[in-house]
């Protein structure tokens, strides 16, 4: 029994002991780990510290690149703002410059024009006491009563006054020219540079391309009464004729013109052509139209840059799409006067945006002259009071044709643009009959005259060659015919652009020698 509590004793001492052995190997080992784990834990917070450093130097580094690219739009833009001033300034110079030049040479003339006054009462003052002197020789010399002297020096005196009156008028009227040329020409000149626009044919008719011969027929229908039901419905007139595969409409008024054609279009497609479904194509046709025509107007509008406008007008804008006269689109044209208008008035600091939409806006009338009573100038006046536009653009309606008075500049404008869009070559053209009778008219006048011999117009109307009496006409009286016979046309003859009105005085002195 002591050997075995000894034993037992002995074990416990031994497992004592040994447990203290390996705890304390435990310990070591942990400390070991430990001891790694700090030391890979440092390592690992050295690289952590060793990268933040180096994002933050690229960070740093990006930022910087930023902020000099940055620097550097900002100096271009700088840059280009300055030069857009540097060429205001020397546009600004320029024009400072020609304004400059032009003062003085109007200085110059102003000059000119008062030494010619001074030069005219001089020549006055010259006349009378030759006038007096005249007649102090005429009693002595011709022993003639003071009555008849005073009758033989006034016919002499009315004879030098018609001389120095046409003289003097042919001076003017060249001083004139000379300076409304220098401006006028040059406004004009820059707006039909500045302006492009295709030309049209005029149309009274359409024509509708078939898919085969067959569909003739159909269009026809038993007893022609398809072809009944859609010139019913559209108020057109189908012509069928022996041409291939081709209808022709026909109608003066160019918007039932179009529904007829879209709906002849569509019921070709559709394959169903009888009067029930005529009239529902029409009737959508119709709408659809409408539709297309308010947008044109408003697409019109806002490319002009007019502001808004009354719905009904803008209406009528549309409908100058489908509207022709001389072979020129209605609302081509209008467009075309708006943009001309609006250059010239920019060019003499007008209201711009007021003289295009007096320009659309001047043949208006047009858009319903067709279908009502009155001339396309009182109707376009009327519908422009209806709906509320300016004086300004009444007025250029009204005076375009120059049936009223124009009281504003820009009336003044919307007219030159007119008769720019109109006389600009290919843009119009006249029936044989009319161009015929302009010439005859234009020949007439001028032969009215006295001491006019021939007439004959060239250029097809845009001069008119005159050849005078020489024993009837002078050199300086040619002058003054030439304005009479100017003013003549201006006031008689209606007429596209210009007529250059020259006359020829020829004297001829034949001997026979034997």
């Amino acid at each position: 029994m002591v050997y075995l509590i000894i034993g037992v004793a002995a074990g416990i001492v031994i497992g004592l002991i040994a447990m203290k052995v390996a705890s304390k190997q435990g310990l070591d080992s942990s400390k070991t780990k430990a001891d790694e784990v700090l030391k890979e834990a440092n390592s690992k917070a050295e690289t952590i510290l060793r990268q933040a450093d180096l994002d933050g130097k690229q960070h740093a580094y990006e930022y910087e690149v930023q902020a000099e690219k940055k620097n550097k739009e900002k100096q271009n833009t700088l840059q280009q703002n300055e030069n857009k001033l540097l060429r205001r300034e020397d546009a600004l110079n320029f024009r400072e410059e020609n304004l400059s030049q032009k003062e003085k040479k109007l200085g110059d003339k102003e000059k000119s024009a008062d030494d010619k006054l001074a030069n005219l009462s001089k020549l006055e003052e010259d006349l009378k006491e030759k006038i007096d002197n005249q007649i102090h020789v005429l009693e002595q010399a011709a022993h003639l009563s003071q009555e008849d002297a005073h009758k033989e020096l006034m016919q002499a005196v009315e004879k030098k006054s018609e001389q120095e009156i046409a003289q003097y008028l042919h001076e003017q009227q060249e001083e004139a020219e000379t300076k409304a040329s220098e401006s006028a020409k040059n406004i004009i000149a820059l707006a039909i540079q500045r302006y492009a626009q295709d030309e049209t044919i005029e149309r009274t008719v359409s024509t509708v391309t078939l898919t085969s011969e067959e569909m003739k027929g159909r269009i026809i229908g038993r007893e022609g009464r398809n072809i009944k039901a859609i010139e019913q419905a559209t108020g057109v007139d189908l012509i069928i004729d022996d041409t291939p595969d081709v209808i022709t409409v026909s109608c003066f008024d160019p918007i039932r013109r179009e529904i007829a054609r879209q709906s002849l279009e569509i019921l070709m497609k559709d394959g169903r052509i009888q009067p029930g479904r005529i009239e529902e194509v029409v009737e959508k046709v119709t709408k659809e139209l409408d539709d297309a025509i308010l947008k044109i107007g408003n697409d019109t509008i806002f490319q002009l840059g007019i502001g808004r406008m009354n719905k009904e007008l803008v209406k009528l804008v549309g409908r100058l799409r489908f509207r022709y006269s001389y072979g020129q689109n209605g609302l081509e044209h209008s467009v075309e006067v708006a943009n001309f208008a609006g250059m010239m008035a920019a060019e003499l600091g007008l209201n711009q945006a007021l003289a295009k939409r007096a320009g659309l806006l001047h043949d208006i009338g047009k858009a319903v002259d067709f279908e009502q009573e009155g001339s396309h100038v009182e109707l376009g006046a009327k519908y422009a009071k209806k709906y509320g536009e300016s004086p300004v653009v009444i007025n250029a309606i009204e005076s375009h044709h120059g049936d009223t008075e124009a009281t504003d500049i820009i009336s003044n404008l919307v007219a030159a643009a007119d008769t720019l869009s109109a006389a600009r070559p290919g843009a119009r053209y006249e029936s044989m009959e009319g161009y015929i009778n302009r010439l005859e008219n234009l020949e007439k006048i001028a032969t009215g005259f006295d001491g006019v011999e021939k007439a004959y117009a060239i250029q097809a109307g845009r001069e008119i060659r005159i050849m005078v009496q020489p024993e009837k006409i002078d050199d300086i009286g040619m002058v003054k015919v030439a304005h009479d016979i100017r003013e003549k046309i201006e006031n008689e003859l209606t007429y596209p652009g210009q007529i250059k009105v020259t006359l020829i005085r020829e004297v001829r002195v034949q001997e026979l020698a034997k």
